[in-house]
């Protein structure tokens, strides 16, 4: 049975992760509180008293907007420590997941991005996220980099569909932005996904990026309204009445987002012989998980 460490337990992919990664192994979690990803120290001390066969490293910081104010801190987490830990994972012999995001493109594209395409991150958060990615190709020597986008979950506070639930207890209009496009993805396909490429791969040799996000694309708006409609049959308590599509000019935001972020999903498809489930199920399965909490 192997040893894993995961970081970022108490985030929306690592509290799925803490479930689908126990068939494997040992699973050691941990939160803030215990790896600070802040401190060189704390990362090297902690991966060397451990000496994990595998590290998959969820943690990140996603405060897409404030990392605009507090970019040494963004730069920290997501640029500087992922490198520190693919640095000891290589010492140890340890196997590195590492979770990334559709923000290191510029969404100037109009179809799905690949792996290979260039990458131009519009903000602080995407380049953040880069300088990680470049961090663990310079230093590591095994590892899987799994970009995703628009994660929504049970777990952790900020993510969209939670949000869209609280305002539709207590408006009855909205205005979402219908110019931004992407996939929604459920952290549990996520965290499912990772443990398939832990399960299926031969993690002797493999130095790979991969893309991997639910299947089928939307607005921030077509998620909105689906929420709405899948949450009203599942009986959520509901005020909205209308929602209304806006451009992203009329929602100012200190990070600009790109206008076009769909992942191509084929390379991780045919490794893994798994084809995304459709989003919509995968916000249906959702709703009703959270509804039973």
């Amino acid at each position: 049975m192997k040893k894993i460490l995961l970081t970022g337990s108490d985030g929306q992919v690592g509290q799925d992760l803490q479930q689908t990664l126990i068939p494997m192994g040992e699973v050691i979690a941990t939160n803030r509180q215990q790896l600070d990803l802040t401190s060189s120290e704390n990362i090297r001390q902690v991966i060397q008293e451990i000496k994990p066969d595998i590290i998959v490293n969820s943690a990140a910081y996603t405060a897409v907007d404030k990392a605009e104010s507090e970019p040494e801190l963004a730069f920290a987490i997501n640029g500087i420590a992922p490198a520190i830990i693919a640095e000891e994972a290589q010492k140890i012999g340890a196997f590195l997941v590492h979770i990334s995001t559709d923000y290191v493109f510029d969404g100037t594209k109009n179809t799905p991005y690949l792996e290979t395409d260039t990458t131009h991150p519009l903000g602080v958060y995407g380049q953040s996220k880069l300088a990680g990615e470049q961090g663990i190709e310079k230093n590591g020597d095994r590892y899987v980099i799994l970009r995703t986008a628009w994660v929504y979950g049970t777990q952790g506070k900020g993510n969209f569909v939670k949000t869209m639930l609280r305002l539709g207890k207590e408006k009855e209009q909205l205005g979402i932005v219908s110019d931004q496009v992407g996939s929604p993805t459920w952290s549990y396909d996520i965290a499912n996904t990772i443990t398939q490429i832990l399960t299926n791969i031969n993690l002797a040799e493999t130095r790979e990026i991969y893309h991997f996000t639910n299947s089928g694309v939307a607005s921030w708006y077509d998620l909105a309204v689906a929420v709405f409609e899948e949450a009203k049959n599942l009986g959520f308590p509901l005020k909205i009445k209308e929602v209304n599509p806006i451009v992203t000019e009329e929602y100012p935001t200190p990070a600009k987002r790109p206008h076009y972020s769909v992942l191509s999903g084929k390379k991780i498809a045919k490794r893994l012989g798994y084809n995304a489930p459709y989003w919509r199920d995968s916000l249906k399965k959702m709703l009703i998980k959270f509804s039973k909490n």
